[in-house]
C-alpha cells in the first residue's frame, strides 16, 4: 500500500505520515504511532476494550512467521472491511488508536539530557 493510498484513506481523519518499519509502515498522527502497515493490511493500535470492537467486526490481531512459529501482537488489529469504504468511520477507529498512543506515551518517563554519560577524553 503507498502513502497516496493511505492519505486517501485516512482524509477525515486528518494528516497521517508514515516511516518504513519491518517490512512495512507506521503510521503516525501528531508524532505518535497509531496504526501499521504491512502486506497491503493495515493494523490499528489497539487495548482490551478496543481490541473487543474491533474483534466484533471482523478484525484479526497482527501476526508475523519468526523462527517457524507465528507470532501474534495483539497490540494492534486489523481495520475493518467496512471502515475501508467508510472514511468517517476509519476516522473514528483511528481516533480512539490515536489517543491510546498519547496515553501510552504520556506514562513514559521523560529522560533528562544531562543524564548521559560523560566522554572520556585522554589525559596528556
Amino acid at each position: 500500500m503507498d502513502e497516496d493510498t493511505i492519505a486517501d484513506l485516512f482524509s477525515a481523519f486528518g494528516d497521517v505520515r508514515t516511516r518504513r518499519l519491518f517490512g512495512g509502515r507506521g503510521l503516525y498522527a501528531d508524532g505518535l504511532m497509531f496504526a501499521i502497515e504491512v502486506g497491503g493490511i493495515l493494523y490499528l493500535k489497539a487495548d482490551a476494550d478496543h481490541a473487543a470492537l474491533l474483534e466484533s467486526r471482523g478484525s484479526v490481531p497482527f501476526s508475523y512467521l519468526a523462527k517457524g512459529a507465528v507470532r501474534t501482537m495483539t497490540g494492534f488489529w486489523s481495520v475493518p472491511e467496512a471502515a475501508l469504504d467508510d472514511g468517517d468511520d476509519l476516522a473514528t477507529l483511528a481516533r480512539r488508536s490515536l489517543a491510546l498512543a498519547r496515553a501510552a506515551a504520556a506514562r513514559k518517563p521523560v529522560k533528562k539530557a544531562g543524564n548521559r554519560p560523560k566522554k572520556k577524553t585522554p589525559r596528556g
